[in-house]
């Protein structure tokens, strides 16, 4: 989606260097003098944690939000400098900042109750603090869906109508009055609208790979299907350009990865427009239409370009920080940028430029107490897996680990099926890697980023080819010579979680130990129960996953819960009772077979999360209770005394207390 009054795009920027105190990296030889602080899992959650940056309309603040208070609020942080200000101060639900209104002090935010994913969209007015839900109902979710090229006006998609479908509603930034623009009756995801209100860009959803544009005009009320195609062809749009005159996508279109590509809509015409030998990830204009921010997802690094949009020539940013510039944004008059830095061992720091000029940080994101000399950089890396393809994945070194000085090690699986570890900060990661643990964060076959042959390799054999490159990655950690090859577990969230439970299953004697983060145990309830919301993704994941109807055998087959009885490694598992997705009940079974087998198995049930974390508390508790149980039940070394003293306030129970917690 387009918000124009700044460019956001959550992207990266590739940079040049300048002085500064640099962490050890990855790779290379380890400094046997050297020995890292080891700190706390709470420790890694004093850092600061920053996302978004929409410019005030006098270009004096930004809007960010952060969990500096615990869980997320809206922040603003003065352009000159200075500490952020809350504008919300919430204690219970998340508030994610979504940008200032173009002429006021209003700020548009989301929120869900308790992590159930039914947002809403809400405009805050700091000055009276009061609050309006633009998008009131009990069982609907919404999006922003971008501001109309007046700014007198923005749009946001509901569910509200019917369950399955999203329409698109104006709201009036002068009295917020919302109108129905688009009535969706054919299951379109909708992507982006015209800045002139003419033109809708939808989206058809085949497969996970495969996807059409179509073009809607609410003026004649026709949609058209602008990227015809045969076989296999993810087509995405991008962005309308300003004069209303072409729509830009992305295409894989007889390419193995995604190039940025342009449709008339004057006469139909499509040529490319850039390209580089990775996918173009997206596009943003700026609100002027001088600047176009394009995504590159490079070899598990998101890079963004910042383009001349009359040139497609790259624009100079002298004196960049090193590594990672995430989240791209240009003030609406182009006097300034936005951005966050980090090259992954650290959190994102935001970063103000004057275009030709250095940039300067606005925040400090790292906790006084540590050093960075003690976290690590992620490094790149690649090793052949059982039939010979190449699998790469992000590799984290632990300082002290040496051939002399051996590891343990964890494969981590990230989720999807179809996502990608990427270079970045996680505190679990870092966490891990700084108590001495090597993490390999896979990108196995199916996963996205390494074009579109790689990505369906494991279409309908999930379980099975991919999890055979997850176990294969102990060729790669066995190589490293640092690692401790009687030691090695594996650990993921949500499909993730189902990797680490299918491995502990299906291939039981591959890890020593499992953590599983709110993953999926029964393939074929899990599909049965989508969210109404996900009604235009249903077919698609269908075809990618087996419909639960026709393909019950391979679904039972690749399911944990049913082959529970071959667990044998001790198993930790972290849920969300108010998850959408993978319901409490996934892991309440599989716990209770675990148990069956005589194995150690911890069960973290947290009342107040869904899919995923949303709460410093409870993020801090959960890690804890993980490292704890890895140092205990891999390591075989007494946990840190900080990391047990966090976790024990969480109810690491069985599935009968469990069940109770889900209902509060």
């Amino acid at each position: 989606m387009r918000a124009y009054s700044s460019v956001l795009v959550a992207l990266a920027l590739a940079a040049c260097s300048v002085e500064r105190s640099e962490p050890r990296t990855a790779g290379g030889d380890a400094d046997k003098s050297f020995k890292p602080t080891q700190y706390s899992v709470a420790d890694f959650y004093a850092n600061k944690n920053f996302f978004g940056a929409s410019f005030s309309p006098d270009r004096q603040r930004v809007l960010v939000g952060s969990n500096l208070s615990g869980i997320w609020n809206a922040y603003t942080v003065p352009v000159a400098g200075g500490e952020p200000e809350p504008l919300t101060t919430s204690t219970t639900n998340s508030i994610f900042p979504i940008a200032y209104f173009p002429n006021d002090s209003r700020i548009l935010y989301s929120s869900d109750e308790g992590g159930n994913e039914l947002s809403h969209v809400y405009v805050f007015s700091p000055n009276d603090r009061n609050v309006v839900d633009v998008t009131p109902g009990k069982k609907l979710t919404a999006s922003f869906a971008g501001w109309a090229g007046d700014d007198k006006s923005f749009f946001v998609t509901t569910n509200e109508r019917d369950s399955r479908y999203f329409d698109l509603y104006e709201v009036k930034t002068d009295g917020l009055a919302k109108s129905l623009l688009y009535k969706n009756t054919d299951g379109y995801l909708i992507a982006d609208v015209s800045r002139d209100k003419r033109y809708l860009a939808l989206v058809k959803t085949y497969t996970t790979s495969d996807q059409d544009i179509f073009l809607h005009d609410l003026q004649k009320n026709a949609t058209t299907n602008i990227t015809k195609h045969t076989g296999t062809v993810n087509n995405s749009p991008a962005d309308f350009t300003p004069d209303g005159t072409k729509l830009l996508f992305v295409s894989d279109s007889g390419r193995e990865f995604a190039s940025l590509r342009s449709y008339d809509l004057l006469d139909g015409s499509k040529k490319t427009v850039y390209e580089q030998s990775w996918d173009i990830a997206g596009a943003s204009f700026s609100k002027s239409g001088r600047y176009l921010v394009v995504g590159v997802n490079e070899d598990s690094k998101y890079a963004a370009r910042i383009l001349d949009a009359r040139t497609f020539q790259p624009v100079s940013l002298p004196g960049m920080p090193t590594g990672l510039v995430r989240g791209v944004n240009v003030a609406p008059n182009d006097s300034l940028v936005a951005f966050y830095a980090s090259e992954g061992s650290t959190p994102d720091e935001l970063y103000v430029a004057t275009f030709g000029q250095a940039p300067r940080r606005l925040t400090t994101a790292l906790n006084p107490k540590m050093k960075r000399e003690d976290l690590v950089v992620p490094q790149v890396v690649r090793f052949k897996s059982y039939d010979s393809l190449e699998i790469p994945g992000v590799l984290y070194k632990p300082h002290q680990a040496s051939p002399e000085q051996k590891a343990p090690a964890m494969v981590l699986v990230h989720g999807g099926p179809g996502g990608q570890a990427q270079v970045g900060y996680f505190e679990l990661t870092q966490a891990l890697a700084n108590r001495g643990y090597v993490v390999f964060d896979i990108n196995n076959r199916g996963s996205s980023g390494y074009g579109k042959t790689f990505n369906q390799m494991d279409d309908r054999k999930h379980g099975e080819a991919d999890l055979g490159d997850v176990v294969a990655a102990k060729r790669l950690l066995a190589s490293l010579g640092y690692v401790d090859t009687t030691k090695i577990g594996i650990i993921g969230g949500s499909y993730g979680g189902y990797m680490t439970l299918a491995a502990l299953t299906l291939q039981p004697d591959a890890f020593k130990v499992g953590v599983d983060l709110f993953g999926i145990s029964n393939w074929s309830r899990t599909l049965n129960n989508i969210p109404p919301w996900w009604e235009a993704f249903r077919e698609a994941l269908y075809k990618e996953m087996g419909d639960p109807k026709t393909d019950s055998a391979r679904l039972h087959r690749i399911s944990p819960l049913f082959n529970a009885d071959k667990i044998k490694a001790p198993l930790m598992v972290l849920q969300g009772a108010n998850d959408p997705r993978v319901l409490q009940v996934e892991s309440d079974e599989i716990v209770a077979a675990a148990k069956k087998n005589g194995v150690p198995v911890e069960y973290v049930v947290f009342p107040d999360e869904g899919h995923g974390f949303v709460k410093k508390e409870n993020e801090i508790r959960g890690y804890s209770g993980i490292l704890a149980f890895l140092d205990t039940h891999l390591k075989g070394e007494k946990p840190l005394a900080a990391d047990s003293a966090a976790s024990v306030t969480v109810p690491v129970t069985g599935t009968d207390s469990t069940k109770g917690a889900a209902k509060k």
